[in-house]
């Protein structure tokens, strides 16, 4: 048992309920939300060990931990921003190099980057670059 002067936290892994993320989706009334459609289906489709849920209030992503989180909140477009999950670990000191050839990476800490998509034909044309990118980087999950 851990006391609670440790500041940790025993971790427990909640399963997200099968078709969460559907549920949301479908009462979601955002303007972007064929790019949100697309951007979870390029996530889903970049490695088989990808799963989803709802955390944070909306989509997640993981395979080990969550690892990628949309951003709904832009005037316009959509994010997602790619993390290491919700613990801190040694990384968010150290920083982590992520091969990010077409500079889709926005760092806003050593830990975590952002990729925005401003509408349909952003999210199509950097398909490849981005499936690649969410390879690379559960890599490092």
């Amino acid at each position: 048992m851990l006391s609670k002067d440790s500041g940790t936290k025993p971790t427990k892994r909640i399963a997200s309920e099968p078709g969460e993320v559907e549920t949301f989706l479908a009462s979601l009334d955002h303007p972007c939300k064929p790019e949100i459609l697309a951007v979870r289906q390029l996530i889903l489709a970049a490695d088989p060990t990808i799963g989803e849920g709802i955390k944070w209030k909306v989509p997640s992503f993981h395979t080990s931990d969550y690892f990628a989180t949309m951003d709904l909140r832009a005037k316009t477009g959509i994010g997602v921003i790619l993390h290491f999950g919700a613990k801190k670990r040694d990384i968010s000191t150290t920083g982590v190099a992520i091969p990010d050839p077409d500079s889709l990476l926005a760092w806003l800490a050593k830990d975590r980057a952002m990729v925005t998509f401003r509408d349909l034909a952003e999210v199509s044309a950097r398909r490849s670059a981005f499936m690649n990118l969410i390879r690379e980087w559960i890599k490092r999950i």
